[in-house]
């Protein structure tokens, strides 16, 4: 398996070239070269497996032959063994065809623990039998962080920096970042919004001085294998209601697009989805991209679900190149324009084309709350702003009966407190290893937007860390 360029212009890779890059020479991101697919009876295979039996299978065809079935296996089992419930993702009921699939069991308490567990271990394996070691920079709006501190913590072959932006990420997030007392971790507060940060850490790639120079490497969800471990658990979900005799259907809050791209990937690759539902907050470039097929820029709006207050999301690059017809210069073309103009459009064909997979919903603050408190007076069950905006998306656009409507729980809800709290009346605890969050000392540094001081500080921890220090 190889991986290509959206931008059509940067070196075909092997998975574990790709691993380690994370963002192309070209500024791209890297996809198959051809999608790999998994016939019926592999999917019907798939039914009774353990989850981490279920990874190691979906993964397999991605990874090719950088890591042996053994090694595969082996890292599935210890990226999952250590998820607080028995069977990693759990699905629960909401309604009739509606169910929600529980992706916050992990150490950090949202989906994001599902790729970066098992991308810290292949990063540990490849970087050993390289004798490197790696300089991983990271931009947040929330849960990213944390997960890739839990991650890398402690790795003596990685240093990790983790962008964020300074008073934009809930306290929850921020001290499950900067509490962590581990010495290869560095928490920065960026003063500005998550695409301040998003635009830092890409300028840091496109200075290729400064990238050889510390070793850099993004674990972002630019990194593939990012995307390939999250695969895994649409294959995981639709074979618990049925797959492949059963088609079924996503909900998916998204700002970045790269949870859902990874449910485009799962379609691609042979699963019976109808329909990846996008669910957006008041930032709604998304949703307005599938309503009219123009892609715009407009100010960031803080909300009550702050991971998704974004205005530039990188991985709809991936879904531009499919758009497209994997042409990367029309790809680069439309991305330029994107940077100069803050807008460009997509023909009529290529939305449609789209339309047939994807749907886009907005729900605002209000919206939110409002979905909270329904689903725990129904139900029950407490839910976090995001995986609320997923649910209520999923509820605006059904599919025909018969076809369950799988809504994806993002995050615990104990991450959010007040706004659950605002919603229900309810304070959701978090879990035991966590209860003494709010006494533990915070580490941070705090900087502008200005690259140069950003890079002059990684710069000056590395070249410490390196020598010792």
């Amino acid at each position: 398996m190889n991986y290509v360029s959206t931008r059509g212009r940067a070196p075909v890779l092997p998975f574990d070239e790709v691993l380690l890059v994370g963002l192309a020479a070209d500024g791209g991101l890297y996809v198959p070269e051809t999608w790999p697919r998994f016939s019926p009876d592999d999917i019907r295979a798939m039914g009774g497996l353990s989850y981490a039996s279920l990874a190691a299978r979906v993964m397999a065809p991605f990874v090719g032959d950088c890591l042996s079935a053994a090694e595969l296996a082996a890292l599935s089992e210890d990226s999952y063994g250590g998820f607080d419930h028995e069977d990693v993702a759990p699905m629960r009921a909401l309604g009739a065809d509606e169910w929600l699939l529980e992706l916050f069991h992990g150490p950090t308490l949202a989906f994001k623990d599902f790729a970066l567990q098992f991308l810290g271990r292949v990063f540990d394996l490849v970087l050993s039998r390289r004798e490197r070691r790696a300089t991983i920079v990271v931009a947040t709006s929330g849960d990213t962080g944390s997960a890739a501190i839990e991650a890398f913590r402690d790795r003596s072959s990685v240093d990790i920096f983790v962008l964020h932006p300074r008073g934009r990420v809930s306290e929850v997030q921020r001290r499950q970042m900067t509490t962590v007392a581990a010495p290869n971790v560095h928490n920065i507060a960026i003063e500005g919004t998550f695409d301040d940060c998003q635009d830092l850490l890409k300028a840091m790639f496109n200075d290729t001085q400064f990238r050889d120079r510390v070793g850099l490497s993004a674990v972002n969800s630019i990194n593939w294998a990012r995307i390939v471990a999250q695969i895994v658990y649409y294959y995981w979900a639709a074979a618990m209601r049925g797959a492949p005799d059963q088609v079924v259907a996503f909900a998916v809050p998204s700002g970045n697009f790269g949870n859902v791209f990874a449910g485009y990937a799962a379609q691609r690759t042979g699963l019976g989805i109808e329909r990846l539902v996008v669910g957006s907050n008041s930032n709604d470039i998304l949703t307005r991209f599938f309503d009219s097929g123009r892609m715009e820029v407009r100010p960031v709006s803080p909300t009550i679900s702050p991971s998704m207050d974004i205005q530039i999301s990188s991985n709809f690059e991936r879904l531009l190149f499919e758009l497209h017809g994997r042409d990367g210069a029309r790809v680069a073309a439309d991305l330029e324009r994107f940077r100069a103009e803050g807008a460009f459009a997509v023909p009529g064909a290529a939305l449609d084309e789209a339309r047939v997979l994807f749907d886009g919903q907005r729900f605002d603050d209000r919206e939110t709350r409002d979905t909270i408190g329904a689903v725990y007076q129904d139900t029950g069950e407490l839910v976090d702003p995001h995986t609320a905006v997923g649910i209520a998306a999923g509820r605006r656009r059904r599919c025909r009966a018969g076809v369950p409507m799988i809504a994806l729980a993002t995050a615990h809800p104990a991450k959010f407190p007040e706004a659950v709290f605002e919603a229900t009346g309810v304070e959701p605890a978090l879990p035991a290893r966590l209860a003494d969050l709010f006494e533990r000392q915070e580490r941070c540094h705090v900087l502008d937007r200005d690259l140069a001081a950003l890079e002059a500080l990684i710069g000056e921890i590395v070249a410490a860390d390196g020598d010792g220090g």
